[in-house]
């Protein structure tokens, strides 16, 4: 064998190794996550088949839904994502302003008047900005 031949198969070994190793290691970083994403199917699962069956009246409609809301949130908790505190002050870090209305007075300007979709941080990051209606004089 050449020198060349055999460079080229100790980096074709290493590269299978290589790829071996990311893929051994994305299934372990996945599985948990997978595992959990898997149970809170389930849990839908029984939830669609209690709705179909008429099983729930409203009031346990509405008690099992918040359950699967609050299984969700379990499962971000988990892995350290929550979702944003409350604001009522607008920040372009935080929120994407993605309507305006009305400012009842010159005071409100730039507060935030509802959320439309929740933000997340992980730890100090974000990792989904607010989307937010806010009070504007225009």
């Amino acid at each position: 064998m050449t020198q060349q031949e055999l460079t080229k198969h100790a980096f074709d070994a290493l590269y299978k190794e290589l790829q071996q190793y990311k893929d051994g290691f994305l299934h372990q970083v996945e599985r948990p996550l997978l595992l959990d994403l898997i149970l809170f199917y389930d849990s839908m699962n029984w939830f669609s088949q209690s709705v179909d069956r008429g099983d729930m009246d409203e009031a346990a409609l509405a008690d099992s839904f918040q359950f699967l809301m609050d299984e969700l949130l379990e499962l971000l908790f988990r892995r350290d994502v929550h979702p944003m505190q409350p604001s009522t002050e607008f920040d372009r870090t935080k929120h994407t302003a993605v309507r305006t209305v009305p400012s009842p007075s010159n005071t409100m300007n730039r507060r935030i008047s509802r959320v439309l979709k929740r933000g997340f941080t992980q730890g100090e990051r974000i990792l989904r900005t607010e989307e937010v209606e806010i009070f504007s004089d225009q």
